[in-house]
């Protein structure tokens, strides 16, 4: 008999629940007895025992699926050891709950907060399995993460949309993308819909180097500009401050988010008109494409063949186009961010796109 624990945690992506199903998918045709307990909302329902037995039922016609049938919640890592209103102690209730269903594992999906809770659970005794989930693509150790490039392909064609409006009415276009601290999904999806300036995170912006990159386009009669740009896209005399300093700016900031910033500067240096578009959570909702629903399918089953040789502690990442088991210890609070020096920030800069550098 094998018992496993299963939570999605953190942000929601489209493939979730493909990755689930290759993990139930993997053991239930190489395990005679096995008993899947789906916690609730993320570490929410395995603090406070919010679960319920599932069946194969559960997992069935849900590759396609996007969000997850688990629901799921944030619970910051950095309060995990905090008592909760009522003084419970998270940790204690998390593993109280976990020995109590007599389980053989857990089965946690999510991003870099949800993998440092996986790792403190591991430091703890319990046995755990990380499957690496964020749009952002930001997990040191996997050279993709799922629910990636199914938000490539919505900001993509956001941005695609956007291109016949700018050329009709001669505009500067500014669409946000999200990604939090990285910038990968912002340079995939600009470079995939032949944004003409991409500003990241990773390579601080230079406003007048904006407005040079749209002047040009003027002047060889493009007429209009698209500007991809991450939601933490960051100026190069912001990037200079202390966060002390930059947490005193934000306190003021007068814009919704720094595209706003950036259309406003725009606007008063050249005249020309700017809106900007924020795809927002769109961009990860909706049904996994056809690469994320094979790569979880892959991940589960990594997961699961793992489970069956008694491996916990790790993640299942994706190196060289092959599954991978990583140490947790080794990637959990590790940031995998863009390198600006990078082999493809050097060839996008060769078709002339612009970072604003």
């Amino acid at each position: 008999m094998k018992r496993i624990g299963m939570l999605t945690s953190g942000g929601d992506c489209q493939a979730l629940n493909a990755a689930m199903r290759g993990v139930v998918k993997g053991l239930s045709e190489n395990v005679d007895e096995l008993e899947i307990y789906g916690f609730f909302n993320g570490y929410h329902g395995l603090i406070y025992g919010n679960y319920r037995l599932l069946t194969g039922r559960d997992f069935s016609g849900i590759l396609t699926m996007g969000g997850t049938i688990l629901g799921t919640s944030r619970q910051p890592f950095k309060l995990m050891k905090e008592p909760d209103e009522n003084g419970l102690d998270k940790v204690e209730a998390m593993k109280h709950n976990y020995y109590k269903l007599n389980l053989d594992g857990l089965v946690i999906l999510g991003g870099n907060g949800t993998q440092k809770t996986a790792n403190l659970l591991r430091e703890e005794g319990l046995n755990v399995i990380h499957l690496p989930k964020t749009i952002d693509n930001d997990i040191w150790g996997t050279d993709v993460t799922f629910g990636f490039q199914s938000a490539i392909d919505i900001a993509t064609e956001a941005i695609d949309r956007i291109h016949t409006t700018a050329a009709s009415h001669h505009r500067v276009f500014i669409v946000e993308v999200m990604g939090h601290k990285v910038g990968w999904l912002t340079l995939n999806a600009g470079m995939a819909s032949g944004a003409d300036i991409i500003l990241i995170p990773e390579i601080p912006y230079d406003i007048d180097k904006i407005i040079k990159g749209i002047e040009k386009r003027n002047k060889i009669g493009k007429g209009f500009t698209i500007i991809a740009a991450a939601e933490g896209a960051i100026s190069k005399k912001d990037a200079k401050l202390s966060k002390k300093e930059f947490k005193e700016k934000m306190k003021n900031y007068k814009y919704p988010s720094v595209s706003y910033e950036i259309a406003d500067a725009i606007q008063k240096k050249t005249g020309s008109e700017v809106r900007v578009v924020v795809p927002g959570h769109a961009q990860r909702g909706g049904d996994p494409d056809p690469y994320d629903r094979v790569l979880c399918t892959r991940l589960g089953a990594a997961a699961a063949m793992a489970i069956l040789d008694n491996e916990w502690g790790i993640m299942i990442g994706m190196v060289n186009r092959g599954t991978k088991r990583i140490p947790l210890e080794e990637s959990a609070g590790k940031l995998k961010a863009v390198d600006p020096e990078g082999t493809i920030i050097k060839e996008a800069k060769c078709v002339g796109i612009s970072f604003g550098d």
